[in-house]
């Protein structure tokens, strides 16, 4: 009796065949979605989003119980620092998405010039923040308004202080000799989250400076 050639025996050796892939043809780097840190990045950010939101509608809520908003005796806050701030921290997307395009031409030198403007820009956003808490014309412990202005600026200046930090470990990995093809991805993960950063104190600048004159 003949056994026909294509039977179940063949299966395990087909099935080994087909897990010898050759991956030397494969990009070193991926940009994107394609790039496993890129999740993470986006994880972090929906999470942080999801706080900075519960912290915003906290103070609606808050809002509510007031009559007049800010309370008495309390004065409404400043403008005109936390104005040029929030300014220069959209403007502080600028550098970060040239850094962005640049890791993905893969061209260092416009990487390290971006970064260097972007770094100095955001740590001057940061040096801002200290002076938006004191434009906010209330102690953190006044009242419940005080408390909840005080924890929605100090929620993303945590964010902004971290971000500060990352940046500049960033821009000097971009001028050491251990910087390789792999990093260039990290450029992009640090571009994105900026933007997420400076996007996100929007509607925070809204509520907490702008409102008020509103309600």
């Amino acid at each position: 009796m003949r056994v026909p050639h294509d039977n179940w025996m063949d299966a395990p050796r087909r099935e080994r065949a087909v897990e010898n892939v050759d991956v030397r043809t494969l990009p070193e780097t991926a940009f994107g979605l394609r790039n496993l840190p890129t999740w993470a990045t986006m994880g972090f950010m929906v999470i942080e989003g999801t706080t900075l939101v519960l912290a915003m509608a906290a103070y609606l809520y808050i809002k509510r119980n007031f009559a007049e908003w800010p309370p008495p005796p309390t004065p409404l806050p400043d403008l005109i620092i936390p104005s040029i701030n929030a300014a220069l921290l959209l403007a502080t997307m600028a550098p970060f998405v040239v850094a962005w395009r640049a890791a993905r031409a893969t061209s260092l030198p416009a990487i390290r010039i971006a970064l260097v403007i972007g770094t100095v820009m955001s740590l001057a956003c940061t040096a801002l923040r200290g002076f938006e808490f004191a434009a906010l014309n209330t102690r953190w412990d006044s009242s419940a308004y005080g408390s909840v202005v005080w924890l929605l600026v100090a929620l993303h200046s945590s964010l902004l202080a971290v971000d500060l930090l990352e940046s500049i470990v960033i821009t000097a990995m971009t001028y050491s000799a251990g910087f390789e093809q792999k990093h260039y991805t990290d450029v992009e993960d640090a571009a994105l989250y900026q933007c997420f950063l400076s996007l996100s104190w929007v509607p925070i600048y809204l509520l907490v400076f702008i409102f008020p004159r509103w309600s």
